[in-house]
């Protein structure tokens, strides 16, 4: 099953309610007049995302909907499938975003999300364990942790389930 987080936008928009609203923020003429806020609600998690801070509601639709793609990434877990050989379970986006046990990818690039999804949903997986997570991944553990610690909640979430599980914190 594909994670929220990977799928396109034009899809997970339709599975998610929104609500515009008045923003608020620096005062002005036009200051809470204008419905421009966005608040999207992922509606299978009821996870939901907002922007407020662009004068266009198309603009803050956007904004909210890549904060969403963050916060599904982050709080919502997705079953990893079973290995497909030497206990590698990278999926298509990943293999292509990988060189050389390398992620190549920009925090800000619109694949970051899902691929920082399926790294989460991996290191679940894995008993948030990371070696093992990037093994199982193809890339180098560094490499991994680089991926999760540009994504500060993300990076905190680990460092929960991992204290949870009784494991020291990563730093």
């Amino acid at each position: 099953m594909t994670h929220p987080a990977a799928i396109p936008e034009e899809e997970l928009l339709k599975r998610c309610t929104v609500t515009r609203n008045r923003g608020g923020g620096p005062g002005g003429q036009r200051k809470n007049k204008v419905e421009t806020a966005a608040i999207l609600t992922h509606d299978p998690t009821g996870i939901s995302a907002q922007a407020a801070e662009r004068r266009s509601q198309k603009e803050n639709q956007r904004v909210a909907l890549r904060r969403l793609r963050h916060a599904l990434a982050v709080r919502h877990r997705a079953p990893v499938p079973p290995p497909k050989g030497m206990d590698e379970i990278a999926s298509p986006l990943w293999r292509s975003r990988r060189q050389n046990q390398k992620i190549v990818c920009n925090p800000d690039h619109a694949d970051y999300p899902a691929l920082l999804a399926e790294a989460l949903d991996v290191l679940a997986d894995s008993g948030w364990k990371p070696r093992r997570a990037a093994l199982r991944l193809g890339v180098t553990m560094s490499q991994l942790l680089k991926l999760v610690r540009a994504h500060p909640p993300a990076w905190g979430e680990l460092n929960r389930r991992r204290a949870a599980r009784k494991l020291p914190p990563l730093s």
